[in-house]
């Protein structure tokens, strides 16, 4: 079974943004992130939006993900966010045992 995970949420708010990255490190429930700017286009309320937001990737451990998304829940200001999860299905040995001991 897949030990770690890449999470993934978006965000229209740099501070929102940087203090989920920011909470999370400091807990140790992932042991890097991402963000980059992403033109994000969906479906929301039967019109179709187009709008900036900022795209977060972490690397966690799969069972800290309920924590990883209780914590971004408590955080984030949108109605329905994204929060969703990838297997790391392989890795650098090197890279995958730093994951390891900068988590909880």
């Amino acid at each position: 079974m897949t030990k770690y995970c890449i999470v993934t949420t978006t965000c229209d708010k740099l501070e929102i943004a940087n203090k989920i990255i920011d909470t999370l490190l400091k807990k140790r429930l992932v042991s890097c992130c991402q963000m980059s700017k992403v033109e994000s286009s969906y479906w929301w309320k039967d019109e179709i939006v187009k709008e900036p937001e900022f795209l977060i990737q972490m690397k966690t451990k799969k069972d800290l993900f309920k924590e990883v998304e209780k914590e971004i829940l408590g955080i984030h200001d949108y109605e329905t966010c994204e929060i969703i999860s990838y297997d790391i299905d392989e890795g650098n040995d090197k890279f995958l045992k730093w994951l390891e001991n900068e988590m909880k």
